[in-house]
């Protein structure tokens, strides 16, 4: 069954259904499917080398894009799931839990959205609320004691944005675990296998290592958001605009020194090939836990320090600035 298509995606999907019918007809010939699949392979790889960046947030939101219980299914073995905040509940927005990868055991925290509407619905389309980043907390802490690295799995649209997570302290809570992931006493690997958006990605988004599928986006705000507030509308115009002024896309982050590596997906997006995908990402874990499990943790606490420390890219005044009197501004 092919893959729900997206808007770029006409001539592809076109080729894809050529494809299948010349496969289910007995009077087609082997060359010119091996014709039809190698032509079909290079357009995919050159439109996706050329995503806008609103294309790329397309891709990242695609239904069938594997998400963290798929791959715990995928590359994790042993997953016990750990609930609950011990103040409130279980939010099904955030799983936790710990899981063995390779020779590894990890803590592991990462956004679920659901795949079907009963799912979706249940895990607030991935929009976590307090409880999830309070349980995210009280995990990786728990992490720390038994001295195991925690892997966060980032895909979210942001925090859940209802009158009720903000009673119950969303912004504090997001706040404090910025904090305390800055400081904790274990390896720490955070990767955007999705959407990235705003506070409720940075909650679990703090690490040694911070790193985002090639055609994830990881923002301060949504492009429909941004676009909402720049232009009071979001709309198949404004919307591109604001994905291209947010700088989001992966290659973007990387030249900005905000992410550590940019992990490749498979020609289509990690959606058409998710066990391909699978593989890839737990390739890049395993080199990252080798890295950073050699480094003694008062190091690695300053390594993270001087990380954030110097994140930024600023433009300075070519010259010192000379206010004008009170009087000559008031004339201009």
């Amino acid at each position: 069954m092919l893959p729900m298509a997206l808007p770029f995606e006409t001539e592809i999907r076109a080729m894809e259904e050529l494809l299948n019918r010349l496969e289910s007809s007995t009077t087609s010939s082997a060359e010119e499917i091996k014709r039809i699949r190698r032509e079909l392979t290079n357009l995919v790889r050159k439109r996706y080398s050329e995503l806008t960046p609103w294309e790329t947030v397309l891709v990242s939101r695609h239904p069938n894009r594997p998400q963290t219980m798929d791959y715990v299914r995928m590359i994790f073995d042993d997953f016990v799931e750990l609930h609950g905040d011990r103040a409130f509940g279980d939010d099904r927005a955030i799983r936790t839990g710990f899981a063995r990868i390779g020779e590894y055991r990890v803590l592991l925290v990462g956004h679920q959205k659901g795949h079907d509407l009963k799912e979706r619905t249940e895990c607030f389309y991935g929009c976590a609320h307090p409880e999830g980043y309070r349980k995210a907390l009280l995990k990786m802490r728990l992490a720390a004691k038994f001295k195991l690295p925690v892997i966060s799995l980032i895909d979210t649209p942001g925090a859940f944005p209802g009158i009720g997570a903000e009673e119950r302290g969303q912004a504090q809570l997001i706040a404090t675990n910025l904090y305390e992931m800055s400081r904790l006493p274990t390896p720490i690997i955070c990767v955007v296998i999705g959407e990235g958006g705003s506070g409720g990605a940075l909650g679990i988004g703090v690490g040694d290592k911070v790193s985002m599928l090639e055609h994830a986006y990881y923002s301060v705000i949504s492009p429909e958001g941004c676009a909402g507030i720049l232009w009071k509308t979001a709309n198949e115009v404004t919307k591109p605009r604001a994905a291209a002024a947010l700088r989001l896309t992966s290659r973007d982050l990387f030249a900005l020194q905000v992410i550590d590596d940019i992990i490749p997906e498979p020609d289509g997006g990690a959606h058409r090939e998710p066990h391909e995908m699978g593989r890839i990402l737990q390739r890049y874990l395993l080199r990252y836990l080798r890295e950073l499990k050699t480094i003694p943790i008062d190091q690695l606490l300053e390594l993270r320090y001087q990380k954030y420390r110097v994140m930024g890219v600023f433009e300075e005044l070519l010259g010192p600035f000379e206010p004008q009197p009170a009087s000559q501004s008031i004339e201009a």
